[in-house]
């Protein structure tokens, strides 16, 4: 399913301005704080409004270069942006220190010509996002959880985005038929307890539009807990104005992940957006990921969750860079991640360190990975090592531990879980050949053994299969 085609209706309130409408005139253009020596756009009278930064967003090369003029020998920008589309808030473009792509803000935000650099193992949908969609707009991968496409709209388009195959094609919102099929499902299926809002990103929409979604996924009883996932507290802190944070008040108990990725990020304006959402009682955590040159140092990621921590952000994730086209120049070899967890280790308290992932392609989901602790393992000890490198002998029980009864899986499939509590013996992939070449020798036993001749067929059938 197409995922840029399962969003046909823009709906926007009337009590709000539409986002997008076209610059209202000359004097709303953005200035340039960095290299143009023009007037610093902060001064603007409606800086503070964020509707005024989504209609004032860089979106063309002619606007970058109005707002970093030395970038205009780099013609391939444009080239890049009309593959992947370019929007940069005014507010995030003024926290570049540096105009170049030696500063991991102007890297996060500027297209660069490595984006055309597509090797064969990258993919637009390397999640398979667009196959666990039972209705248009729901992922529903694991069990308990979903994943609501509210928007195909951000302040700012990430050149790490994950979902760059939707990111500025078509900026719209859920229609409210979509909204009705989304509830339905959810109605259907009471094993999702967990449903997190995102996009594009759910809060550059109007106020009303968003308190729509609260309310149809509120009102399914089986649903316990709403997240939302936005970046705005970082490009567009603006965004989070009283009125807002009074709506989100409403639908307890509800979570926002955001989505720092540098030191850089966490300005006085990011802070106060932060403190406005916590003072509400809304847990924050935080998803950053792994991008070379910008935060694989490991002393910069140590900064980043102090801060992060310190304004009542928790970390939460730490992404390896999925396999998307268009980013290869950001991702980093697993063992870079390892080694930044490692290193984070010892130095942090447990409350401020991401568990590390890796997104799996295929749909695979999020697999963590972390340094190897356990250095060996008998019925008698544990050797493990700290991140000092000092090596523990830690005893096991010596008595038999008494377990409770192991209660029976509700999904009805085995797992780990399984195994280590008794239900399961072993799991084996239904495809390997070894399993099949086992069923062949044991129905041959059978028909010469003449238990079951009817057997036969069934034998002949596996014998001329293809092996897997």
């Amino acid at each position: 399913m197409d995922m840029t085609g399962m969003m046909n209706e823009t709906v926007v309130s009337n009590d709000e301005p539409p986002l997008l409408a076209p610059k209202a005139n000359a004097t709303d253009g953005v200035a340039a704080p960095v290299d143009a020596r023009r007037v610093d756009p902060r001064q603007n009278p409606r800086w503070s409004d964020w509707r005024w930064h989504i209609r004032n967003r860089i979106r063309t090369f002619e606007e970058l270069i109005e707002f970093f003029p030395s970038l205009r020998s780099s013609p391939g920008i444009a080239k890049v942006a009309a593959k992947y589309p370019m929007a940069i808030t005014p507010y995030y473009a003024s926290i570049v220190k540096n105009a170049d792509f030696s500063d991991p803000v102007f890297q996060m935000a500027v297209p660069q010509m490595n984006e055309l650099y597509d090797p064969d193992f990258l993919h637009a949908d390397p999640l398979e996002e667009e196959e666990d969609m039972p209705v248009p707009g729901l992922v529903h991968r694991y069990r308990d959880r979903a994943l609501l496409m509210s928007t195909t709209t951000c302040s700012m388009y990430c050149r790490h985005c994950t979902r760059k195959r939707v990111a500025g094609m078509r900026e719209s919102t859920i229609s409210v038929c979509q909204l009705n099929a989304i509830t339905d499902y959810l109605h259907a299926h009471p094993e999702i307890k967990d449903v997190i809002i995102s996009g594009g990103d759910p809060l550059t929409m109007s106020t009303s539009l968003l308190e729509r979604i609260l309310q149809a996924v509120r009102s399914v009883p089986s649903v316990d807990i709403i997240r939302i996932g936005t970046r705005v507290p970082v490009v567009l802190p603006q965004r989070i104005t009283p009125e807002l944070v009074q709506v989100l008040a409403k639908y307890h108990p509800l979570w926002i992940n955001t989505h720092f990725n540098h030191p850089n990020e966490i300005t006085a304006e990011a802070e106060a957006a932060c403190a406005r959402l916590a003072n509400a009682g809304i847990p924050l955590g935080n998803q950053s990921v792994l991008l070379r040159g910008i935060n694989d140092e490991p002393h910069v990621m140590e900064d980043l969750c102090r801060r992060l921590v310190r304004m009542r952000v928790r970390p939460y994730y730490l992404f390896q860079c999925d396999l998307v086209r268009g980013v290869e120049h950001f991702r980093t070899p697993i063992s870079r991640g390892i080694e930044v967890m490692e290193y984070l280790r010892g130095r942090l308290s447990g409350l401020a360190i991401p568990t590390y992932v890796v997104d799996t392609p295929h749909g695979g989901g999020k697999i963590p990975v972390l340094p190897n602790y356990i250095v060996s393992v008998s019925p008698t000890h544990t050797v493990l090592r700290n991140f000092e490198g000092m090596l523990v002998n830690y005893p096991e029980p010596t008595e038999p531990v008494k377990r409770t009864p192991a209660v029976a899986s509700r999904s009805g499939t085995h797992g780990v879980w399984e195994l280590a509590s008794g239900q399961a013996s072993a799991i084996t992939p239904s495809t390997a050949y070894r399993q099949k070449r086992r069923q062949q020798r044991k129905l041959q036993r059978m028909v010469h053994q003449q238990e079951h001749p009817e057997f036969s067929s069934l034998l002949n059938s596996l014998m001329n299969e293809p092996a897997t």
